[in-house]
């Protein structure tokens, strides 16, 4: 049975504190969004989600000159600013939310619903925003919109979406979706169905790239047993789930931030493996490899910077199966 009891609300006065029985978020002014999320007392955040849109350049990207024509994304995936932020309490916009102004609200504040849209603007030339939704309900499930607005001049997209960086490596995930390795234009093979992977295995390209992309993926659960609290001796398993809303999302859950594929020539120069990165994906270029590897990808299956882009999904804690 969900549970119906308010949310309790903290009005920091450099974040917001949003919680109820077995969860808590923070929303932080300060590093642009959401800056805390915890489940039962685990931490599932080391860095605040931002969008993404670059992916670890790939022998076809290479190939076909794709990074020398797109390469301006892989700054903006590092780089972006916070143009606005808004918080809404149960529909009503409340302007004024940090210090000295949040002196008006009490340490018992409380709310049926909560909502904090962050905008980001890109350093593309030119530049496109995009905002990102995150809404909290009474039962504690955290439903999140992510909104790509298109740019004429910009060029076509590695892929867009949020990525999602955890504190320790996760020891599985499990999904349901299409079988194995899918992209846009490599799903013909793939199996509907609910997958276990043990691990967080990476491709062991000669050259490290892009790799583990899961195509048309209705939920994705991510599971771990360490945290970096010390004092947390509890080792058992415990999930994190994501789950599409009637649009399907890709996905890719690796140890390995784009970057960090990126900087390496080498598998070894890859360094060593200590964190979860969670990439949940609203578009994502294809592969090509149509003369082997240089030919351009089809066309159908580039992304268009110029046509806006938006998905949603949820948040939510979830058991070990």
């Amino acid at each position: 049975m969900e549970k119906t009891d308010k949310l309790k609300v903290v009005f920091g006065d450099v974040t917001l504190g949003v919680g109820g029985e077995g969860f808590h978020y923070i929303f932080s002014y300060q590093t642009k969004g959401l800056e805390s999320l915890v489940y039962q007392g685990k931490e599932w955040l080391y860095r605040t989600p931002k969008p993404t849109f670059w992916r670890a350049t790939i022998d076809n990207d290479r190939g076909c000159n794709f990074h020398l024509q797109s390469g301006m994304w892989f700054g903006a995936d590092m780089f972006m600013s916070c143009s606005n932020i808004k918080v809404f309490i149960d529909d009503k916009e409340i302007m004024n939310v940090t210090a000295p102004d949040n002196n008006v609200y009490t340490d018992h504040e409380t709310a049926d619903k909560v909502k904090v849209i962050f905008s980001y603007k890109t350093i593309t030339i030119p530049s496109t925003e995009i905002d990102v939704t995150y809404e909290v309900n009474s039962n504690g499930k955290l439903t999140v919109t992510v909104h790509y607005h298109g740019k004429v001049g910009l060029p076509s997209l590695p892929l867009f979406g949020m990525r999602f960086i955890m504190p320790t490596k996760a020891i599985a995930y499990e999904y349901e979706g299409l079988s194995g390795e899918t992209y846009p234009d490599r799903m013909a093979g793939g199996v509907e169905g609910r997958y276990l992977i043990e691990g967080l295995p990476v491709t062991p390209y000669l050259v490290p790239q892009d790799c583990n992309v899961h195509m048309d993926t209705k939920s994705l659960v991510v599971y771990r047993t360490t945290t970096l609290n010390n004092a947390d001796k509890d080792t058992k398993k415990y999930g994190l789930k994501f789950t599409c809303v009637e649009k399907k999302f890709a996905f890719s859950c690796i140890p390995y931030t784009a970057q960090e594929l990126e900087n390496a020539t080498h598998q070894e120069e890859l360094p060593p493996a200590r964190r979860t990165v969670v990439s949940i994906l609203g578009a994502v270029r294809g592969v090509g490899g149509i003369n082997s590897w240089g030919a351009e990808v089809e066309e159908m299956y580039r992304i268009d910077a110029k046509k806006d882009i938006e998905y949603t999904f949820t948040i939510s804690n979830a058991a070990w199966n």
